[in-house]
């Protein structure tokens, strides 16, 4: 059995599941029946090869569906209307009635996601095997229907809201061409990759004032001088000689959903997935580790994918504004034709780290709402053949993932530096907006 299918295997063991242990006059629902559906949608966005800005929309809208519905029977959580920008006020209809709220937010998720996915008709697959689980463990029709009445109700005011951010005109702009002078982004070997999002800081921020909020200083400007910041910075990455442990967290934090292998007369995608997805993979850890209750869940997920939207967004904004060359580009044109990065190069501006940003930001989040000093076992690789690695506290994992990227080869380190700083100011910021 392939990974794939038996990773679809699992997610429909685990919904199925979840309806079976539960009465029809008091089903409850948990967070493992949430991260099926992450789990679902990031299998799909590894199949379509989902870029992680992309990617970190597609988590967000779910998880606002779901979240949603939540905030509506659960008076210890507040709607997002009058807190994200444009937020619709997603009133509950009096004509929908005979429902379980938990298995509509599951079915609003589902709905939002397999519409919005470019494959996300995959996930009806889960949602039919679900309703027919339910129904055979003997939930009443009535409760089937009215909860996924509620679903779709909500979820179509949700992607109406997702149509209105502006991602869709994107398409519309002109076709990003890189410059081809020294100090700027351009495509790396081996797939030679165009630029991914170059216009993503056009969409609508979930809390930002705007996608240059909190710009970062710029960075250290390109020279050739070898008596200059910029060499010298570019030295360390040429002359860094990696230990074993090194190689490892490079490798455990790469998430590149671009890489690919040359098989001599072939590109062959390897199937990693983004850095938004292992975020959400370490929330279901602390989740399940603390014992939170479905919609302590579901609060969670939402708070740390609308974190990895506003801060892919602030990210975006300023590679596309420095435009900075990569180390692989630099270094073969000023110190060594033939080096090669540890890791392969993604298809975008250095400046800032990625990782970095998001990471901080998500580390942010997760400790407000676990608290300093959680320690837990981040298995979310294991699937993809990496042992797992064990953690004293998110902000600990948030920094390894940053300097992963100078071990790598893929980034400078005053990329990694700034982009922390910008990801701790987006976190605060967000919490500090939906009132955490």
């Amino acid at each position: 059995m392939s990974m794939r299918k038996l990773t679809g295997f699992i997610i429909l063991l685990v919904l199925i599941t979840g309806c079976r242990q539960r009465r029809t006059d008091a089903p409850v629902f948990a967070n493992k029946d949430i991260n099926a559906v992450i789990t679902g949608m990031t299998d799909i966005m590894i199949h379509d090869v989902t870029n992680p800005p992309l990617a970190a929309r597609f988590y967000a809208y779910a998880c606002l569906a779901g979240y949603e519905v939540v905030a509506q029977h659960n008076a210890q959580f507040k709607s997002m209307h009058g807190v994200l920008n444009d937020y619709p006020d997603l009133r509950k209809q009096d004509s929908i009635s005979d429902y379980n709220y938990q298995l509509s937010a599951v079915l609003a998720m589902l709905e939002t996601a397999s519409q919005m996915q470019p494959s996300g008709s995959r996930l009806r697959a889960y949602e039919q095997r679900l309703l027919d689980s339910c129904k055979e463990q003997g939930y009443p029709e009535a409760m089937i229907n009215g909860s996924k009445r509620y679903a779709i109700a909500t979820s179509k005011r949700i992607l109406a809201y997702a149509k209105a951010d502006g991602y869709n005109k994107i398409s519309n702009l002109p076709r990003y061409t890189p410059l081809k002078e020294d100090g700027y982004w351009y495509p790396t070997p081996p797939a030679f990759m165009a630029a991914v999002e170059p216009y993503f800081k056009t969409v609508r921020p979930f809390t930002l004032d705007s996608s240059a909020q909190f710009k970062p200083a710029p960075p250290v400007s390109f020279s050739a001088d070898k008596q200059s910041a910029f060499f010298k910075l570019m030295e360390k990455n040429y002359k860094e000689a990696l230990p074993p442990e090194h190689k490892a967290i490079a490798a455990f934090w790469d998430c590149n959903p671009f890489a690919v292998q040359d098989n001599g007369h072939l590109l062959v995608a390897l199937k990693k997935i983004s850095p938004g997805a292992h975020w959400l993979g370490i929330a279901a850890i602390a989740a399940e580790k603390t014992k939170k209750s479905f919609d302590e869940s579901m609060q969670v997920y939402t708070f740390v994918s609308v974190g990895l939207m506003d801060a892919f967004i602030c990210c975006w904004d300023e590679k596309y504004r420095s435009n900075r060359v990569r180390p692989e580009t630099a270094i073969r044109k000023l110190i060594d034709p033939a080096w090669v990065p540890l890791l392969q190069t993604p298809p975008f501006p250095e400046y800032l780290s990625g990782h970095s940003v998001i990471s901080a930001t998500s580390a942010t989040v997760l400790t407000r709402l676990f608290g300093d000093g959680f320690h837990y076992t981040d298995s979310v690789e294991v699937d993809y053949g990496l042992a797992p690695r064990n953690y004293q506290s998110f902000q600990q994992a948030a920094v390894e993932a940053g300097v992963s990227r100078f071990f790598g080869g893929i980034h400078f380190m005053d990329a990694i530096d700034n982009g922390r700083e910008q990801g701790l100011k987006v976190g605060e910021w967000v919490l500090k907006k939906v009132g955490k």
